[in-house]
């Protein structure tokens, strides 16, 4: 099974220049707790809800400041056509919950994001649904 099997294709996300407010709102109202920032099509970084809590108020940040002062401009990312058990072990790895899905090595431009939620919902393969639980067991 390939990543764009099981992604969330053309997810929200904001320009680069947003303002943390405006991260802050889109999650809230997309009930979601991630949002890559783009500038054009290429990714420039991603916010997640605890940078919101920690890099934000931590640092004493204005509403009004740049996402791009608390976001992770080091993406960690993969493409669409990679193997989900291949994908699943690098977030492991990794220790993260989600992955900004591009679209090939050349364009990199964004074509979704993938999560261990993701993963899990559409998961039907016993081995895999071990390694799922292997990879949850991080964030508790």
């Amino acid at each position: 099974m390939q990543v764009r099997e099981v992604m969330t294709k053309r997810p929200d996300y904001l320009d680069a220049d947003a303002t943390i407010r405006e991260v802050a709102e889109r999650m809230s109202k997309s009930n979601s707790g991630f949002e890559p920032l783009v500038e054009g099509d290429r990714i420039a970084g991603t916010v997640t809800d605890r940078d919101l809590a920690v890099r934000a108020l931590a640092q004493g940040k204005s509403p009004d400041d740049k996402a791009s002062t608390i976001a992770t401009s080091d993406v960690l990312y993969t493409f669409e056509d990679k193997e989900v058990k291949e994908v699943l072990r690098n977030m492991q790895e990794q220790r993260v919950q989600r992955l900004v899905v591009l679209n090939n090595p050349d364009d990199k431009a964004l074509a979704g994001v993938v999560s261990i939620s993701d993963i899990a919902s559409k998961c039907q393969d016993d081995e895999l649904a071990r390694e799922i639980v292997n990879c949850s067991k991080h964030y508790h």
